[in-house]
Order: structure tokens, then C-alpha cells, then sequence
């Protein structure tokens, strides 16, 4: 009996240890990465997610927060986590090398340039609807079917003046740093905003004083989808930020404009206590808000 049992015993290790390296020969298979990306992708491939991360995030940051690829990958969905990050807006050259390396990666890991989704966190929205933008204008391009981001700073006008405000109130460092660096960069890139509306309306996803969206013109057939948590108490106690000053304002209000302009596949998603990092800290300003099923859903749908 006992030696019945130690048998059974063995063979049961050697069962779990084959499964264990069939399973990683699996993942080193359907994963790639270089400089540029990190892909998983599935034996058949339906749809593909394109994700870029906020300021300074690379692909490893956004998998750590926003772990969507075995989830992405069961329902035959590839994951592609970029690592291209600190960019509030993209200047024409990089638009186009930015196309060219999208391009360049569909092609050599021959994924499906149908139901192609860009989306990203905070900047990295910036980035997914930009150069979606220019993707869908250009003819040689892939066209994304559908794109999202997740409380972006989509106004670089209202970010230059809530960054005024953070400095004035002197209430929070991490407020107030982020304010400097925010208003050093646009000055040196733009100009002062009284005397150089027109830069930041070239270069800026959306300009809410002036209602401005012609960066986003080639989108009126796009499905985007608007991810914000509003948390208004939560910026108080720990920003001393108004509503006016929140990236939640802009979103809503670019939502209500694209509709008003007739993009009618426009979803605004503000939520309520899902913003959390992934080391367990409150915060509205996060990967967390989305909703990953319900994101391949939306998706999938035909």
C-alpha cells in the first residue's frame, strides 16, 4: 500500500511538473518583446489591444497595473504594452515614426490589422487618440476600429492653469512638483498660453476654451470610449483640487462636444471606488477604473 501510494505520489509530481513547463513553453511562445513592445498573443487572433502607459510608464509598469493579457489572450485577443511614454502630445515626426514602428510590429508578428484598439493611461491617452488620429488618416496605415483613455490630460491648456493653481495653493508636493515641471516644459515648448493660444490648440487633444477638437477629426466613425473616476472629495483632501481643475471636467466636457459634432460612437464612463494601484493605495488616477471584461467585450462586439 505504501509503496502504491508513493508511486502515485511520483507520478503525480511528474504530471504537475511536465503541465508547469508545457505551460511556460506555451507563454515563451505566444510572448515577444523588444525595445519598443511586449506582445502576447494567442494561437488565433481575433482582435488586437494596443496599450501605452502614462509618464514614465513602460510595458512592465503597465502590466503590473493593468494585468489584462491572460484574460485578453483566452478570448483570442492580443496585447501589445508599449514602451513609449512621457509625452504629453506628439509633434508630426513622431506621429509618422510612431505609425511606421505600429506598422512595422503588426508586420513582423503578423497580427490582424482588423479590429485593431488603441488605448492608455493618463498621457498615454494623449497618445493613443493622437496618433489614432493620424492612423486613420493615413492611407498605408492601420486603422484602429476603436480607442480609449483612462483620465488623460487631454487639455494642455487647462493642465498649464490647474498647474498655476496647484502652485498658488502650496498644499501638496507631489501637487506642486508635477505643477513646476508641467509649466517649465509647456512654456519652453509653447510659449506663455495668453500669448500662444494657437500652439497649444495645434498640439493639444482637446482645448476646452475654445472647444476645439480638430485633432481628433479623423475619429468621427471611431468607437471611443471616456474612462474618468471624478472622485471630487478625494482630490480635496489630498490635491486641494476643484472639480475645474480635475482631468474629469475635460473629459466630459470633449465627450458632450464630439457627440454635439456628431461622433456618435462616443461612450463618457465616469466610475466610483475603483481607483486603486496595484500595491493596494486609494487612487482615482488609475489603470484599476476600467472594467477589463466588460473593455473585451465592447471589444468583440460585431
Amino acid at each position: 500500500m505504501k509503496k502504491l501510494l508513493k508511486f502515485s505520489c511520483i507520478i503525480t509530481l511528474i504530471f504537475f511538473s511536465n503541465f508547469s513547463i508545457a505551460q511556460k513553453n506555451e507563454i515563451a511562445k505566444n510572448h515577444k518583446s523588444s525595445d519598443f513592445y511586449e506582445l502576447y498573443k494567442p494561437d488565433t487572433t481575433e482582435a488586437v489591444l494596443v496599450l501605452f502607459g502614462g509618464y514614465p510608464e513602460t510595458a512592465e509598469d503597465i502590466k503590473r497595473e493593468f494585468a489584462i493579457n491572460e484574460l485578453a489572450n483566452e478570448k483570442n485577443v492580443a496585447v501589445v504594452y508599449l514602451n513609449y511614454s512621457g509625452k504629453l502630445w506628439l509633434e508630426e515626426n513622431e506621429k509618422i515614426e510612431l505609425a511606421e514602428s505600429i506598422n512595422k510590429l503588426f508586420k513582423s508578428n503578423e497580427l490582424p490589422i482588423t479590429k485593431v484598439f488603441l488605448g492608455g493611461f493618463s498621457s498615454g491617452g494623449n497618445m493613443a487618440l493622437l496618433i489614432s488620429d493620424f492612423l486613420i488618416e493615413n492611407s498605408n496605415s492601420i486603422k484602429p476600429e476603436g480607442v480609449f483613455i483612462v483620465d488623460s490630460p487631454i487639455d494642455l491648456l487647462a493642465l498649464y492653469n490647474s498647474a498655476e493653481k496647484n502652485i498658488k495653493s502650496n498644499y501638496s508636493q507631489p501637487a506642486i512638483q508635477e505643477a513646476k515641471w508641467i509649466i517649465k516644459t509647456l512654456n519652453e515648448n509653447f510659449g506663455e498660453p495668453v500669448k500662444n493660444l494657437d500652439q497649444y490648440e495645434n498640439y493639444s487633444v482637446f482645448t476646452s476654451k475654445t472647444d476645439n477638437i480638430n485633432n481628433l477629426k479623423n475619429l468621427e466613425n471611431t468607437r471611443i470610449r471616456f474612462y474618468t473616476e471624478p472622485d471630487i472629495q478625494w482630490w480635496k483632501e489630498n490635491r486641494k483640487a476643484d472639480y475645474d481643475q480635475m482631468n474629469a471636467n475635460f473629459i466630459e466636457k470633449l465627450s458632450q462636444n464630439l457627440k454635439d459634432a456628431e461622433f456618435d460612437q462616443v461612450e463618457y464612463i465616469p466610475t466610483e471606488n475603483k481607483g486603486y494601484r496595484a500595491n493596494g493605495e486609494r487612487h482615482p488616477h488609475s489603470w484599476s477604473i476600467v472594467d477589463k471584461e466588460d473593455l473585451l467585450q465592447w471589444m468583440l462586439e460585431k
